[in-house]
């Protein structure tokens, strides 16, 4: 395999991908607007790393002439750009769609246009199911778990019923019933991950998005952080080099996973609840960030743990760096870099577009 595309290449995912990427020899083209808060500084990291290796392409998915253009010289797509909250795509729902469900549909119209159709790779959420509000949960004292055992054993499976919630559930859910269709009909070697909880490196992690990260720079800096609910909450937590060697498998073996959806998290294992989080970070900086409370936001699940099974069994992969370790690992990271000056000016960051994409 050669050269590879990344949409929001720039972003936190997308950078520890492309990193991988160059680090084995391929040349991978970035394509980013540039809108995210400290992507610029990934960006200068990832040039200095590699050189001529990285090829940045200021776009926005919403520009379909230049994704067409994009595609043309790569073996591989990964499609991670997106407006990423729940709370913006409230506010703004038409910039929320034409970013998650007609950006997307400009990414398939590319790779079905391409020369020889590129691998595609699109990252989804597990916001496409719903609230869960039918799993029935106990609760402890610092987390929520599904009262049936095999349930809390296991996970949420694909078997799970599509619930788009919030204008970002839905755009998100088109956009990854899309791919799977483009996939079945146009035989376009795609497939899907609906993802979990995903930290590591890198991330600009905010209140929106990002939370891990968000958590341990409000620690870092003082600042306080607000839980939407009571904070016992459970995510399934999975580091990004886990995930990134998911995508390195999928794209290997697409002949085999094509047109199929895959839940990705942290699994059971690898389990976390805000408060639980909070503690832990206590733990390692001596001090946890300080916490006010909010009423619940639409949608937020209280449970959502990945059941990875179908994945593992399909290609032998299985997440190996356990919360404990991911979180210090983080945490170490965002100390030494976080609040690092990035470069004043790269090409295009002045003409960037407010919307992330």
């Amino acid at each position: 395999m050669k050269a590879a595309l990344i949409t929001g290449g720039a972003g936190f995912i997308g950078t520890n991908l492309a990193d991988r990427l160059a680090g084995e020899g391929r040349t991978v083209y970035l394509y980013d607007n540039l809108s995210r808060p400290g992507v610029v500084r990934n960006l200068y990291w990832l040039q200095q790393q590699h050189g001529e290796r990285i090829r940045f392409i200021y776009g926005d998915v919403r520009n379909a002439n230049l994704l067409r253009e994009a595609v043309q010289e790569v073996d591989s797509v990964f499609h991670l750009a997106a407006q990423v909250a729940v709370t913006t795509s409230l506010v703004t729902p038409v910039v929320d769609f034409e970013v998650n469900a007609r950006g997307t549909l400009n990414v398939l119209e590319a790779v079905r246009a391409a020369r020889k159709p590129p691998r595609l790779i699109y990252t989804s959420t597990n916001k496409v199911l719903g609230g869960l509000e039918h799993v029935r949960l106990r609760e402890s004292e610092t987390r929520y778990e599904p009262e049936d055992p095999e349930l809390c054993a296991r996970g949420i499976g694909e078997s799970q019923g599509l619930d788009f919630c919030s204008p970002y559930g839905c755009s998100k859910g088109a956009a990854d019933q899309y791919v799977l269709d483009y996939a079945r009909v146009y035989g376009i070697p795609a497939c899907v991950f609906r993802m979990s909880c995903i930290y590591g490196p890198h991330q600009c992690g905010n209140e929106d998005q990002g939370w891990v990260a968000h958590f341990l720079l409000s620690a870092l800096s003082g600042r306080e952080i607000t839980f939407y609910g009571d904070g016992k909450q459970v995510r399934d937590a999975l580091y990004v080099d886990d995930l990134i060697e998911a995508f390195s498998i999928a794209e290997r073996d697409i002949g085999r996973l094509t047109a199929r959806a895959f839940n990705i998290g942290g699994s059971p294992a690898n389990t976390t609840s805000l408060l639980e989080l909070v503690q832990l970070i206590g733990e390692l900086h001596g001090q946890g960030p300080l916490v006010r409370k909010e009423d619940w936001r639409p949608s937020d699940q209280r449970y959502f743990v990945s059941d990875t099974r179908p994945f593992e069994v399909a290609t032998g992969w299985r997440p190996s760096t356990g919360v404990a370790e991911g979180v210090r690992k983080l945490y170490h990271w965002l100390r030494d870099n976080a609040f690092e000056t990035p470069p004043f000016f790269l090409p295009g960051q002045a003409e960037a577009s407010p919307e992330a994409a």
